[in-house]
């Protein structure tokens, strides 16, 4: 359990000014962004559905607006148009910069769009050269490669990273764990290479739960908030943690593209990250049994587990992976991670189709590997399905028992990796 200090005043509502004394990680996941509920006499957040806001001070207006245009800095007083900020939304905004240890934080409405904010908020000022490590989320690779917002992307392995920094470079941008090989970076190391160049690392696997990585060293935090911060496959989000000067952009750029993320969107993932430590820890636990059980399986050529933990589990099969996917009952077979229920997929097929075959097969996306999101059922339900979906292999196939993991000495269940990761 750790601690987190108190946001920079400057950077928070009135709602959350008054409270100083720092909260554990749990404490915090229930109760930020939402202090002043009890002083109004309300226990549950309003959902505020409003897309504009009354007044009769014009001439205030104008001064606001003008505010907002020069440094992207919250409006004082009433709310002015939608797509300048809205008060359920900035509630998840305050709390999820509270988990992640940043000033501020930037919703939107979808991981790309706030992706897609950052390099344009680079771009703007003419650092339009990205430096990034694969693998990434597939569209995350596509929308880099692509150049489509006018970026120019040199990929590298983490040791060259700083050989490739440019004069114009405006971003370097990691995924620790990564999707879908769950490849883990060491970003102090990496936030060093960077230099003065901000370091985006995509935490949407790991959560403020297992990881703060501005701890490491990194200016930008990017989730797709649809998965693991909303939990339960009913919002599409994404968010961007970091420093108040920087989320003042980022707020410029939403406004001028319209990326806003709805109020209902906004209020249901703060009721979800009320329970992220809980769910987090929960399918963690499930999901290190499973890789256990997979990494003993003979069907089972490979299995990544990060040493961090986490819900996540990806294994590549010996027979064929369609398979797979076409035997579970139990599990989904659906892509997307993060819900309350557990989700299989192919990413060659799937999340990572958009990537070239060979820049997949470079960054360790093999086409027998299957990508699994662990829930929260029971985990001798989960193996009972998955064992059956695999099938008998003609091998000589062994039954594999459940006996209890063996564990670390900080208490982690051991997970064999053949061939490293």
């Amino acid at each position: 359990m750790f601690t987190l200090a108190p946001m920079n005043p400057s950077s928070t509502h009135a709602y959350d000014r008054a409270r100083t004394t720092p909260r554990a990680l749990a404490t915090e996941a229930v109760h930020a962004g939402r202090d002043d509920l009890a002083r109004q006499g309300l226990h549950a957040p309003p959902i505020d559905l409003s897309t504009t806001y009354p007044s009769y001070d014009s001439r205030g207006e104008a001064a606001r607006i003008d505010a907002f245009a020069a440094d992207g800095a919250l409006p004082e007083g009433t709310p002015v148009y939608g797509r300048l900020g809205n008060p359920t939304v900035a509630r998840f905004e305050t709390a999820l910069a509270r988990l992640e240890g940043t000033e501020s934080a930037v919703a939107f409405a979808s991981g790309m769009a706030a992706l897609s904010a950052v390099l344009l908020a680079r771009a703007s000022t003419g650092l339009r050269h990205v430096v990034a490590v694969r693998p990434l989320y597939g569209c995350s690779d596509h929308l880099l490669t692509a150049g489509l917002l006018g970026s120019e992307v040199t990929w590298v392995d983490p040791a060259g990273i700083a050989d490739a920094l440019r004069p114009d470079t405006g971003l370097v941008l990691v995924e620790s764990p990564a999707n879908p090989t769950l490849a883990e970076l060491d970003l102090r190391a990496i936030a060093h290479a960077c230099g003065s160049v901000p370091l985006l690392a995509d935490n949407t696997f790991a959560t403020p739960v297992l990881q703060r990585p501005v701890e490491h060293g990194a200016r930008l935090v990017l989730h797709s908030a649809t998965k693991y911060l909303g939990g339960h496959g009913d919002v599409m989000a994404g968010v961007v943690a970091c420093d108040e000067e920087f989320a003042g952009r980022l707020r410029q750029v939403r406004f001028a593209t319209g990326g806003v993320l709805h109020p209902l969107a906004g209020y249901l993932l703060l009721r979800g990250l009320a329970t992220l430590p809980v769910r987090v820890r929960a399918a963690s636990a499930t999901a290190a049994e499973l890789a256990r059980r997979l990494a003993a399986d003979p069907r089972v050529a490979r299995v990544h587990y990060p040493r961090i933990g986490g819900a996540m589990v990806a294994f590549e099969v010996h027979g064929d992976p369609h398979e797979v996917i076409a035997g579970v009952r139990l599990v989904t077979p659906a892509v997307s991670l993060g819900s309350v229920d557990t989700l299989i997929q192919h990413p060659a097929s799937i999340s990572h189709r958009i990537v070239a075959e060979p820049d997949r097969h470079g960054a360790g996306v093999s086409d027998r590997l299957l990508r699994m999101s662990v829930g929260l059922e029971d985990v001798e339900d989960l193996w009972g399905d998955l064992d059956g979906a695999l099938g008998t292999d003609r091998r000589s196939r062994r039954s594999v028992s459940a006996p209890g993991p063996s564990r670390t000495a900080d208490g982690r269940p051991l997970v064999s990796r053949p061939g490293g990761r």
